[in-house]
């Protein structure tokens, strides 16, 4: 991520915290976001006002486009 970038997340983050919310998706496993991010500095601060009253749903499983790539259908992926 760029300097820019990470100075960017941050000020939309530090808007959003204090009262409102803040929701992510991400392929990349929360483990790896500090490293992602670059910056130390900038890293713990992202990390600290996101992660403090976090709720997570981490997903398991083939993805649907996967399945849907090898011929598996939607109502058979679901079974």
């Amino acid at each position: 991520m760029t300097e820019r970038g990470r100075q960017d997340l941050l000020e939309v983050i530090d808007d959003r915290v204090p009262g409102g919310s803040v929701l992510i998706t991400s392929q990349l496993p929360c483990e790896a976001w500090h490293d992602y991010l670059g910056e130390p500095t900038i890293a713990d601060a992202i990390l600290d006002r996101l992660l403090h009253n976090k709720h997570s749903i981490e997903l398991k499983g083939d993805s649907m486009r996967r399945k849907a790539k090898f011929g598996v259908s939607a109502s058979k992926a679901h079974t």
